[in-house]
């Protein structure tokens, strides 16, 4: 039996840590051959070059559509137009019978217009979600309706995506990936970590990561100042940070992170990426999260350590009980982080039961590809689902 061919597309590294172990399962598959196009953030020096991630993997890669080469207001606007055009050649020359997706940034969200327009269906990861302070929800959303087949990360966003109008056949409750990776990736040891990253962490330390808010009228880099004010007046703590992604103002608080750990060198220590065992071993061994990374309210629930989520990125989501939220200001911020290391928030942390755990969540993404892609009919137009009539 002939194979048929599964596009998976990355711009990230954080969708890449997660779309890894369902890469790696299809790269086993005996009925479906993989393509990886790899763009973004990946291929941007900027950002890390995080492609080398997908490379020392092991990952073949398909196909390189470099998109991140536009400056200004319409910056945004421009790089999903380009990426579109270059995503819809390659999808019709290559006729793929498929195009897996995770998330909602806007790189996916050209990628899924781009294999609509060329007739090839879609699979999407990790719909149904909210997040009110990112344009990223209204991206999520339209992939969404694009999407052929859903695998959401919990009951209640599965619920949602049936509500808007998604046939329940189609939807595939499969729990989150990130549960999945710090469940079964072997971490690195706390000597390990520090020895990889030059940076002693004999001490306790915080994790933060904190990305433009894209909704709304709020100001990166005045939200930045705020926080790494907080961070300055929080004692006892080294702070590993990770830089922000792509999106508008991404590359304005990034600088302003390297100039302020270069005057912390003793303190603070700031990284393009961590790559996904990196980052989910630092995860597990913090005192605190901070930020406004969607990893700190999906993720820290499973390693039960206490999290401050800060302004509105997030907003939306399913939070549990180890998360603090607060306004991006300064005292704000350092109210919630003495509160998150305290002896009492740290065992309600503890007990934390995250809502994401689907058990093999990879494998589970991967049987539903095999069994609906080999359908008579797999990919043909979508109908509106109304609910049951009565």
């Amino acid at each position: 039996m002939q194979k048929k061919t599964l596009a998976v597309v990355t711009g990230t590294r954080a969708e890449y840590g997660l779309l890894r172990p369902v890469i790696q399962k299809l790269l086993c598959s005996q009925t479906l051959r993989v393509q990886v196009l790899v763009t973004g953030a990946h291929l941007a020096p900027e950002y890390g070059s995080t492609v080398t991630e997908i490379e020392a993997d092991g990952v073949p890669i398909a196909a390189r559509i470099p998109i991140l080469k536009f400056r200004g207001p319409l910056a945004t606007a421009d790089t999903v137009a380009c990426a579109i055009g270059q995503f819809s050649r390659w999808f019709w020359e290559q006729r793929p019978a498929c195009c897996l997706v995770l998330g909602d940034r806007y790189e996916i969200f050209a990628a899924a217009q781009a294999a609509a327009y060329a007739g090839v269906p879609v699979a999407h990861i990790s719909g149904g979600d909210v997040t009110l302070g990112a344009a990223d929800d209204w991206y999520r959303h339209c992939i969404t309706k694009i999407a052929h087949l859903h695998f959401p990360s919990c009951a209640e966003y599965a619920a949602r995506v049936v509500r808007m109008g998604e046939a329940p056949a189609t939807v595939f409750n499969v729990g989150g990936l990130g549960d999945e990776n710090i469940r079964t990736m072997k971490k690195m040891t706390r000597a390990e970590l520090g020895e990889s990253l030059g940076f002693e962490l004999v001490g306790p330390f915080g994790l933060v990561t904190f990305h433009p808010e894209t909704a709304g009228a709020a100001a990166p880099e005045a939200q930045m100042a705020e926080l790494l004010a907080a961070l300055d007046e929080t004692r006892g703590l080294k702070w590993l940070v990770t830089k922000a992604n792509a999106d508008a103002g991404g590359a304005a608080i990034n600088a302003m992170l390297d100039h302020w750990a270069a005057d912390r060198p003793e303190k603070a220590a700031v990284f393009a990426s961590l790559g996904v065992k990196r980052y989910l071993s630092a995860m597990g061994y913090a005192a605190v999260v901070a930020g406004n990374s969607s990893s700190g309210v999906v993720e820290t629930p499973t390693f039960g350590v206490p999290a401050v989520n800060i302004g509105t990125r997030q907003a939306g989501r399913i939070l549990c009980e180890n998360v603090l939220c607060c306004p991006a200001e300064k005292e704000a911020i350092g109210a919630a982080l003495r509160t998150a290391l305290t002896p009492a928030f740290r065992e309600k942390a503890r007990t934390a039961v995250s809502p994401y755990n689907g058990g093999d969540t990879s494998g589970r993404i991967v049987r539903v590809l095999e069994e609906k892609l080999l359908e008579p009919g797999f990919g043909a137009p979508k109908v509106f689902y109304d609910g049951e009539r009565g």
